[in-house]
């Protein structure tokens, strides 16, 4: 009873503190589904960024244009409104890069958001093309080979756990940065890795998306059933 009250308690704080959103959130509509992302207070460069973007509707009607199953899907290239079936996509920019933005803490599990980037030294990120992560669930050896012939370093035991579990692509952590991730309808990333593609990995049928930020009342809600889903599982892994 005790640690029933006490969790209680802890709901109530956690509804109080939330009274104003702690994040902000995008919806990306397709005609594969949709999805809610929440983007990264950690990476405040790019989270701008992007709000900005959609907030303009500059995504609006551009493409998923790479798509590779069991690793990512790629979209945002301005280029890719007004391409013809067939056009070679991901070229295309905005005029300007996006200083990157590396945390330990953020990394290529299933469902992040991660900004595309050209092979510049600095690994700045393009101002518009992003990908979400498809990835595949790796083992303890897997992951042991990439740490000794690519990574060249020690990926946390926690980390490591998350691989193990949901799946994700480790070899591009530190090195694209990771800006946010899905917290509702991962299954559009699902729909949109198993199209069917061209020679240069673009669907042949187009997937164009629409990009809104939630609104206030919508983003309430919705930290408000994310923080009782996080606190419901923190019971169930006691129990």
């Amino acid at each position: 009873m005790k640690n029933f009250i006490s969790a209680l308690l802890i709901v109530a704080s956690l509804c109080t503190f939330a009274k104003s959103p702690l994040h902000s959130y995008v919806r990306i509509k397709t005609v594969k589904g949709e999805c809610i992302v929440l983007l990264y207070n950690e990476t405040p460069k790019h989270r701008d960024n992007f709000l900005k973007l959609a907030k303009e509707g500059f995504y609006n009607g551009t493409l998923f244009h790479r798509v590779i199953n069991n690793f990512m899907i790629q979209g945002g290239d301005p280029d890719s409104k007004t391409a013809k079936a067939g056009n070679l996509l991901g070229e295309g920019d905005l005029g300007y890069t996006i200083d990157a933005e590396f945390r330990d803490s953020l990394f290529h599990k299933k469902g992040v958001l991660a900004a595309a980037r050209d092979d510049n030294p600095n690994k700045s990120s393009s101002a518009s093309q992003f990908y979400l992560v498809h990835g595949k669930v790796l083992n303890d050896t897997d992951l042991d080979r990439l740490e000794k012939e690519r990574l060249m370093r020690k990926i946390p035991i926690w980390q490591r756990e998350v691989y193990k579990t949901i799946g994700g692509v480790p070899h591009l952590d530190q090195n694209y940065t990771v800006y946010g991730e899905v917290v509702r309808g991962i299954e559009m990333i699902d729909a949109i890795a198993i199209a069917e593609k061209d020679a240069n990995d673009r669907p042949k049928v187009d997937v164009r998306m629409e990009v809104s930020i939630l609104k206030k009342k919508e983003v309430k809600n919705l930290e408000k059933e994310l923080l009782q889903e996080a606190f419901r599982k923190k019971l169930v892994m006691r129990s």
